[in-house]
């Protein structure tokens, strides 16, 4: 009896535990002979290329994703050699236009052999702009914002009898008025210009004493001199209401690069330092022309006369 029992122990402490390792393995070896679900998705990525945005499987020669439209390859700058996206027009490292399909002045699609375009007739080696004498790859200037085309001067007037465009032209030309307003310094200006004022009225009181004026009078001058401080007030209120003006007229994303980037030049005012954030890097370039992806959308921005913020060399 005893002996059965130290044979049954001896049972429990070394067959039992082995028997649990196999039960517990057997049935994950049943269950996954062959890894299947591996194969599949060996044989998904062999015959198409994922999308990283959806996960759909595209074909392995797909540039965007059937999808969702995301950019799924990578291209290079055919100057420099750079690593761009897919639907990248502009190279931000060597600063050249690198499309030979699409024309850059107006986005008409090109066969990649015309040494002008034969929708705008603009040719391919670029535009020199009259004012600055700069040359550029667009329908703006890069460097003074000046129209180079056609289709970018009808631009400009179509946008000039926008309600929102005539009254950012406004506060711009109040803006500037304050930018080159010159502040009291001191109390000692304000004095003066009070001494000024009176002379002003004596001299033209006894003028036209003298040419028989019994009761003279003098028409009152108002001078828009002011505080620093006022100044200063003065010129934050003007650029809150350009900020809103601008982000009404900001580039939505649209499918060309080429339309965005010249309604983009074409709603920029002349008289204020501005600059451009795109939607792509939300970095800031002096102007949409140094931006790679202006399709995506992006706006203007106000700097000021002496702000000291970074923007991206696009020259």
């Amino acid at each position: 009896m005893n002996d059965n029992i130290s044979n049954f122990e001896q049972t429990q402490r070394t067959v039992r535990p082995q028997e649990m390792l196999q039960r517990t393995s057997r049935p994950q070896m049943s269950e996954q002979p062959v890894p299947q679900m591996m194969q599949q998705q060996r044989q998904q990525q062999a015959a198409g290329k994922e999308c990283p945005y959806c996960g759909a499987i595209n074909e392995l020669e797909a540039m965007f994703c059937a999808q969702c439209g995301q950019p799924i390859s990578k291209t290079t700058c055919p100057h420099c050699g750079a690593e761009l996206d897919a639907d990248a027009d502009f190279c931000e490292v060597c600063h050249h236009y690198i499309r030979k399909d699409v024309c850059s002045f107006c986005g008409c699609h090109l066969s990649g052999a015309e040494a002008y375009c034969p929708e705008c007739g603009s040719p391919r080696g670029g535009l020199v702009c009259p004012t600055c004498h700069s040359l550029n790859d667009f329908a703006f200037c890069k460097k003074c914002g000046t129209a180079l085309t056609e289709e970018a001067k009808l631009m400009v007037k179509q946008l000039q009898k926008n309600p929102d465009y005539q009254q950012l032209l406004e506060i711009v030309q109040d803006y500037s008025k304050l930018e080159n307003a010159l502040p009291y310094s001191s109390e000692r200006d304000v004095v003066r210009e009070q001494n000024c004022q009176k002379l002003r009225e004596r001299v033209l009181t006894l003028l036209q004493k003298d040419e028989g004026v019994e009761i003279p009078i003098i028409p009152k001058t108002v001078s828009n001199r002011m505080t620093r401080e006022e100044l200063e007030d003065q010129k934050a209120i003007k650029v809150k209401m350009l900020s809103a003006i601008l982000e009404k007229l900001a580039v939505p994303p649209s499918a060309s690069p080429v339309k965005a980037r010249n309604y983009a030049m074409a709603s920029k005012p002349t008289g204020v330092r501005l600059a451009w954030v795109c939607n792509y890097k939300h970095a800031m370039h002096s102007s949409p022309c140094g931006c790679a992806k202006p399709h995506l959308g992006g706006k203007w921005v106000v700097l000021g006369k002496n702000s000291s913020a970074e923007i991206k060399d696009d020259k």
